[in-house]
């Protein structure tokens, strides 16, 4: 069973949005150190953890969490099934991995599965923290070294990368293509309003607007689109 937390991160003045976290890792040192660091976060409570897949689908079922943060490696089940369950299940919930595999084909299968985030477990505890963050507001986040590595693939041809610009979604508009090529590029929202000289709500515009179009689900899936479609120029 997964294990009940009491937030210790909470005190008087906080805001009321409190995130809400299920920790999940087949190693219960690197789970319990990463819960209480979270506890110790400003507006993020730990409310269970997670010793395999299993567990984590039963978490977000008995406590509604905001994110999840997820091992892949783990006994039973392990996370790429459980991320897929938890998106089927509980879409409301932000899947974020956190995990010592950067090879392309595990990146691909968990957000193939619905993740949200991928990070690994070279992150400071602050880019963990902003990543939780970040998700519970409904945006994805991808570690560098995950972006670099998914554009390393895609120069060997590991990834099945289309000549630039083709098979995209037919009505896509070419400001909507830029926009979906800078998200590849890791830009921001106000990174691309900058480059674009528009404003960012324009860019949401834009966004949401290629999303449905391409039906994508969000800015990682976003990022893997571009790079197949060959929009992201590979090195070298």
């Amino acid at each position: 069973m997964s294990d009940e937390r009491q937030g210790q991160g909470q005190g008087q003045g906080e805001p009321q949005a409190v995130v809400r976290v299920v920790v999940a890792d087949d190693q219960t040192a690197v789970r319990e150190a990463l819960a209480t660091v979270l506890d110790l976060q400003p507006g993020v409570e730990v409310v269970a953890t997670a010793k395999d897949g299993g567990e984590a689908v039963r978490a977000a079922e008995e406590h509604s969490p905001d994110v999840i943060l997820m091992d892949l490696n783990m006994p039973r089940m392990d996370g790429v099934e459980a991320t897929r369950l938890l998106t089927e299940r509980f879409p409301q919930v932000a899947v974020v991995v956190l995990t010592t595999f950067a090879d392309e084909e595990y990146i691909l299968a968990a957000l193939g599965a619905g993740a949200r985030g991928y990070l690994t477990k070279e992150s400071g505890r602050q880019d963990i923290t902003r990543a939780v963050r970040v998700a519970a507001a409904g945006q994805s986040v991808l570690d560098p070294a995950v972006r670099d590595r998914l554009v390393a693939a895609a120069a060997r041809g590991g990834a099945p990368v289309e000549r630039s610009g083709s098979g995209l979604a037919p009505d896509l508009t070419p400001r909507e293509v830029e926009v979906l090529t800078l998200i590849g590029e890791g830009l921001t929202n106000r990174g691309i309003a900058e480059r674009l000289v528009v404003s960012e709500a324009t860019v949401k515009t834009h966004i949401n607007n290629l999303f449905a179009k391409a039906h994508l689900r969000d800015r990682a899936h976003a990022v893997k689109y571009a790079f197949i479609h060959g929009l992201v120029k590979t090195p070298g």
